[in-house]
């Protein structure tokens, strides 16, 4: 009697379910990792070394709206992506067992960058906002450092 083959319907039939994403999936959350870390970084330098004194004293960058901007758009665009993952890495990966350390870490900081990135539009006074903003900058980077890691480990660790 041969194994049940795995499908993408049916992950559940083989632990040995293959987790890698697909090209144009992988190269579309790569892509937009980097364009949100990139706005995200053009924004704190916008926002903390970039504005221009007047007479009137300091003022807002220019940069600092449309960085806010894209992030904003881009942001979206990794929501989107987000429940293609759901569907289809995170799913398997949470069948198979396999890397979840990482990739339990990967889930709750990407919950935690929506929460304090909706928290930041909709629920941030002028008191609470420095706090979200903190929050989210310092989880924003422990993001961009832990995803290397989550993928050098899956790599690793593949049959």
């Amino acid at each position: 009697m041969r194994p049940p083959k795995a499908t993408l319907h049916h992950p559940s039939r083989s632990i040995a379910t293959p987790m890698p994403m697909e090209r144009w999936q992988r190269r579309a959350v790569y892509l937009t990792i980097v364009l949100l870390t990139l706005s995200g970084l053009l924004w704190l330098a916008a926002h903390f070394f970039l504005r221009p004194v007047t007479e009137f004293g300091e003022s807002v960058s220019p940069l600092e709206p449309w960085s806010m901007k894209l992030h904003g758009a881009v942001a979206m665009v990794m929501l989107f992506l987000l429940g293609s993952l759901l569907n289809n890495h995170i799913r398997r990966g949470l069948r198979a067992r396999r890397n979840r350390s990482s990739g339990w870490s990967m889930m709750v900081m990407t919950a935690l960058l929506v929460l304090t990135g909706y928290g930041l539009y909709y629920v941030a006074g002028e008191v609470s906002r420095p706090l979200w903003s903190w929050v989210h900058w310092i989880i924003g980077i422990g993001f961009v450092a832990a995803l290397p890691v989550h993928v050098w480990w899956g790599r690793r660790h593949r049959s």
